[in-house]
């Protein structure tokens, strides 16, 4: 029966190939915690140490990394679109406050390849122990018919911990706060299908140089998403009580996501005149033929990662997030003034939030 399924487009003995290439990746994220090792139907995790936690609430996410995957199928170079689909997830579990345990992976393919696969996952795996997250387990799907022969696309879950009296959110936040934005490390996996269009009105190819950016187009295209993860948490240990909120600049762009993370009656505005966005975004506008503004909803233009502090501990924040290679600048500030809030985004993805606008103009 296993040649009628290979005749049919599903190979298992790829599959196991593959499967034995992405062990040694695997178990590098393993520590005591995880037991059993890989490819058990399940993966285990010791939970035991909830049990140091007065009140432990577990926190979980789930995100892919959306069509970036088609600029690495289309330069063929796989082992960074792991850590994109890990910064991803993981990220948005710190943005609660949580320390992240374990993540499971999927992988759907037309065909398995599995020298591939095993790129795509020893990616994951490295972003796995860059954020302290183990990954116990995965699957990979081969859909023959339903995927082109070089097509896949990646998702992932993981789960986290957090102390109930520690969670980050907008109860936190005071009036006088200071919005801190942290750099990103360019486009990040967020608006990639804007990109793919521009550059196929364009007639531009992921293989093609550009002197603008520096480098083969898809190359920087495919930079993985910075992993904030571990600096915050590091944040946290030191310094408890001076981060407020957390937001995770994805879908949505800046003001979108951090209005989810305000208080209803509250408002900001980020300044734009506090950083210059990356060349890889004033080249996709000009080639667009639009101004940065018009990306704002799309792209994140800069900036990864959003935390509101108190003032108080602003200064030491950001030295310490500089010592762990992540750049971060105040954009503005908390206030609930009265005020017309025409123009401001208010919320979003159903979250009834603060009020959020970008003002000025951006650095040259």
């Amino acid at each position: 029966m296993s040649d009628a399924y290979a005749a049919a487009g599903v190979d298992t003995r790829a599959g196991d190939r593959a499967v034995e290439l992405m062990k040694a990746a695997v178990a590098k994220t393993h520590g005591p915690e995880v037991l059993g090792g890989v490819g058990g139907f399940a993966g285990l995790f010791d939970a035991s140490a909830l049990t140091r936690y007065r009140h432990p609430l577990l926190a979980s996410s789930t995100d892919g990394v959306g069509t970036k995957v088609a600029i690495a199928q289309a330069l063929d170079k796989h082992d960074t679109i792991g850590q994109d689909l890990v910064g991803m997830v993981v990220d948005d579990i710190v943005v609660v406050g949580a320390r992240p345990m374990f993540m499971t992976d999927y992988i759907a393919c037309g065909r398995v390849v599995p020298e591939r696969i095993a790129d795509i996952v020893a990616g994951i795996a490295r972003a796995c122990s860059a954020t302290g997250t183990a990954l116990v387990g995965g699957e990979t799907a081969e859909h023959p018919g339903l995927l082109g022969p070089d097509d896949y696309d990646v998702a992932g879950a993981a789960v986290g911990v957090v102390e109930a009296d520690a969670v980050l959110g907008p109860d936190r936040v005071r009036v006088g706060d200071v919005v801190l934005a942290l750099a990103s490390s360019g486009l990040h996996s967020n608006g990639f299908s804007l990109v793919r269009h521009i550059l196929a009105e364009r007639k531009i190819a992921y293989a093609d140089v550009s002197e603008e950016l520096g480098g083969v187009i898809g190359e920087v295209l495919l930079e993985p998403t910075r992993l904030y993860t571990s600096a915050l948490l590091r944040v946290l240990e030191r310094s408890p009580d001076g981060v407020h909120a957390l937001s995770h600049v994805t879908g949505g762009g800046i003001a979108a996501n951090l209005a989810r993370v305000l208080p209803v009656g509250s408002w900001t505005e980020v300044d734009r005149g506090t950083w210059s966005p990356d060349p890889v975004f004033r080249v996709l506008s000009e080639l667009a033929g639009t101004a940065l503004k018009s990306a704002e909803g799309t792209w994140n233009l800069g900036i990864g990662m959003i935390a509101v502090v108190d003032p108080a501990a602003e200064e030491a924040i950001i030295r310490q997030l500089a010592a762990d290679g992540i750049r971060a600048w105040p954009v503005g500030t908390v206030s609930t003034t009265a005020r017309d809030l025409d123009g401001f985004e208010q919320g979003a993805k159903g979250v009834d939030g603060g009020a959020v606008r970008l003002v000025g103009d951006y650095l040259t």
